[in-house]
């Protein structure tokens, strides 16, 4: 089965839209990617998808509007795809959307929403079309967040053991140590993890708190909207960490919750390091930056050295930030940090060829979580089905995914 699976992480910066194609057998899944491009968002959409974000406050009519954008945006992308990459023939379209609120309260997870409405999709390709795929995890119980782990569980558990690690890359533990655990780590506008143990073991997976949001939004206010990101880390690497400033950023308490946990941009909003840097000396701009990108690396290192790791595996955005990684690779010694990449998933495609893994498992009736992942008590299938151009026949549930290997990528 060819799938397209489309995905725009908190960042905001576009569509990143994958396509894989899948065969299920004994339950192994093979995964062979076929290619994928990034989709900036149009300019005007991403600055009314920006104005969504708390604390802004919106009217319906705008909220509306935007669903309507991105989904005429997510169509063009997924037209595009298929033709480029499937030769014009795909089975099924996954699309993400793009979270504009996720509402936890008391550390449960209430709802969900994302925004893309996949009429337009599945209009533009013909095809059947997977969406909302959070929504049902949280009717369950669950944090609705973080799917990735389900691609992670299945993935990280028919790989080997560390392979030779990259220039630069921290050595891992010494053989014999005992640490056989492995954990994903994706770091988007949040950071998110998935430790994954022997087979058995139950997955922790859950959001560690800011990756690249934070870094974002001060990016953008530096130097006035000209810059979405802090490209190359080039300004964290000119500046110093403050340390006081630092020390109030981590008493934030939802680094102290026990996981499955998740969070977004309600909590870390744009103006949130403004806020806590209030009453302190000035931060200089280069200080500011250098700050979050060592905020990030000290949350994610006190979340995952606990579980007594062998190997960190990184994907997203973040990895093309050398400075997030360098800070990354310290505060985690003596674990070995690789990339997706390393294992045969390029790190910025991976949460869209995430999205394809989900569109196959609910076309197949399979559970879109692994059990303990987000906290839900059963896993379910996740999703709803907007129908394509031809008659809805879903085939017969199949059995069980233990494991999942990604093959090498498609020739073209």
């Amino acid at each position: 089965m060819i799938v397209v699976g489309m995905m725009s992480g908190t960042s905001m910066d576009g569509l990143d839209v994958a396509v894989a194609e899948f065969e299920l057998a004994d339950g192994l899944l093979t995964l062979r990617p076929l290619g994928a491009a990034e989709y900036p968002w149009p300019p005007e959409t991403r600055e009314r998808l920006l104005g969504l974000l708390p604390p802004a406050r919106v009217d319906l009519a705008e909220v509306c509007a935007v669903d309507t954008l991105v989904g005429q945006a997510s169509a063009r992308a997924a037209a595009e795809a298929v033709a480029r990459f499937a030769g014009g023939r795909a089975d099924l379209v996954a699309s993400h959307g793009q979270t504009v609120f996720h509402w936890v309260e008391d550390g449960r997870a209430r709802a969900t929403l994302q925004l893309g409405q996949p009429a337009w999709i599945a209009e533009a390709t013909g095809l059947p079309v997977v969406s909302d795929v959070r929504a049902r995890d949280i009717a369950a119980g669950g944090q609705g967040a973080p799917l990735a782990s389900t691609l992670d569980a299945l993935w990280l558990a028919a790989e080997p053991p560390t392979p030779t690690p990259g220039p630069g890359a921290a050595q891992g533990p010494t053989p014999g140590t005992g640490a056989t655990r492995r954990a994903a780590l994706n770091l988007g506008g949040i950071a998110n993890a998935t430790v994954v143990g022997a087979p058995g073991e139950p997955v922790a997976a859950f959001d560690t708190g800011p990756a690249n949001c934070l870094l974002d939004a001060a990016a953008r206010r530096i130097t006035g909207g000209r810059l979405g990101s802090d490209v190359d880390g080039r300004m964290a690497l000119a500046g110093t960490v403050r340390t006081d400033l630092l020390e109030r950023l981590l008493a934030e308490p939802y680094y102290r919750l026990a996981p499955p946990k998740s969070t977004g941009r309600e909590l870390f909003t744009t103006d949130y390091a403004q806020a806590r840097a209030a009453g302190l000396p000035p931060v200089a701009d280069a200080d500011l930056m250098a700050t979050l990108t060592e905020l990030t690396a000290v949350t994610v290192a006190d979340a995952l050295l606990p579980f007594g790791l062998s190997e960190v595996v990184a994907s997203g955005g973040g990895v093309r930030n050398p400075a997030l990684l360098a800070a990354l690779r310290a505060r985690l010694h003596p674990v070995t940090v690789t990339t997706s990449d390393d294992h045969g998933l390029p790190a910025g495609d991976k949460e869209a060829y995430l999205m394809a893994l989900l569109g196959f498992l609910t076309w197949h009736q399979l559970p879109g979580v692994v059990p303990g992942a987000t906290g839900s008590a059963v896993p379910r299938v996740l999703g709803r089905i907007s129908p394509g151009s031809g008659p809805l026949r879903l085939p017969e549930p199949a059995g069980p995914v233990r494991r999942m290997a990604v093959l090498p990528p498609a020739a073209h």
